[in-house]
C-alpha cells in the first residue's frame, strides 16, 4: 500500500478526513472557549478584589 492509496482510503477519504477535521476543529474550539472563559473569570476576580480593597 502506497502513501497515496492510504490518503485515498479506498474511496472513503472524504468521510474519514472530514471526520478528522471536524473532531480536531471541535477540540480546538473547546480549548479556545475554555481559555477565553478562564481569562474573563480572572479579570472579573481581579475587578472584584480591587473593589473590596478600595476604602
Amino acid at each position: 500500500m502506497s502513501f497515496r492509496e492510504f490518503l485515498h482510503m479506498n474511496g472513503y477519504a472524504a468521510y474519514v478526513w472530514s471526520a478528522y477535521a471536524i473532531a480536531i476543529g471541535g477540540l480546538a474550539l473547546n480549548i479556545w472557549l475554555a481559555r477565553r472563559q478562564l481569562r474573563v473569570a480572572r479579570e472579573e476576580a481581579r475587578r472584584r478584589l480591587a473593589m473590596q480593597e478600595t476604602p
